[in-house]
């Protein structure tokens, strides 16, 4: 049996991701992973089978979701998906991906300004979105 899971590919700098946001993934890291692996299409050095491009550069994927630390708007998990191995490392980063997070989560950063907009006096300036990564689910 297949679910439908929201996921948007992008490019952010030289890498090529897929893009989830953390609330349409299990909590549960072995089920995360394995849906990882099987949308990547890994481990198979081609990836025939998913979205990988068969390079670790094309098998990356970022999780994204509203953070709940003061003064962080976004967290993000970097997830590293091994092409030819059943294996999902979040012990990395990957400045490229994360160009890419801001405009992923441009719904969810316009919810946040209004929210504020809707705190502050209309005169007020824009307020500030910061993004952060997410502490390793490892």
């Amino acid at each position: 049996m297949q679910t439908a899971i929201p996921c948007l590919q992008m490019r952010g700098g030289t890498s090529k991701g897929a893009y989830f946001l953390a609330s349409d993934l299990p909590d549960d890291v072995a089920a995360r992973d394995r849906i990882l692996l099987a949308v990547m299409g890994s481990p198979d050095k081609r990836q025939i089978d998913g979205i990988g491009g068969a390079d670790p550069l094309t098998s990356k994927v970022a999780i994204v979701s509203r953070s709940s630390r003061p003064g962080i708007d976004v967290d993000y998990l970097f997830c590293q998906v091994w092409v030819d191995k059943a294996e999902v490392s979040t012990q990395q980063n990957c400045g490229n991906i994360l160009a890419a997070v801001a405009p992923f989560a441009a719904p969810m950063l316009r919810a946040i300004a209004t929210e504020r907009r809707a705190a502050h006096a209309p005169e007020t300036t824009a307020p500030e979105i910061k993004l952060a990564p997410a502490k390793s689910a490892v």
